[in-house]
């Protein structure tokens, strides 16, 4: 009987703990999305030139590691 609560109880831990990681990777790729939209915007005012791609390759990157389901 003892055994079957602490599996329950780490069930409910591992649930939680991931839950947690899929809360803060969405909230990581909101950042990320934000971040594209401002790099895009600033790209078509004229603000950023064409030999600063990197930063939006790494942006880009980072939203797709995010999207994997690593679980």
């Amino acid at each position: 009987m003892g055994t079957t609560n602490n599996e329950d109880l780490l069930l409910q831990h591992e649930l939680a703990v991931m839950e947690g990681i899929l809360e803060s990777k969405e909230q990581y790729r909101k950042i990320v999305k934000a971040a594209i939209a401002r790099w895009v915007k600033d790209f078509q005012a004229g603000h950023i030139e064409i030999k600063t791609v990197d930063d939006l390759k790494k942006l880009i990157e980072i939203d797709i590691e995010l999207q994997k389901d690593g679980l």
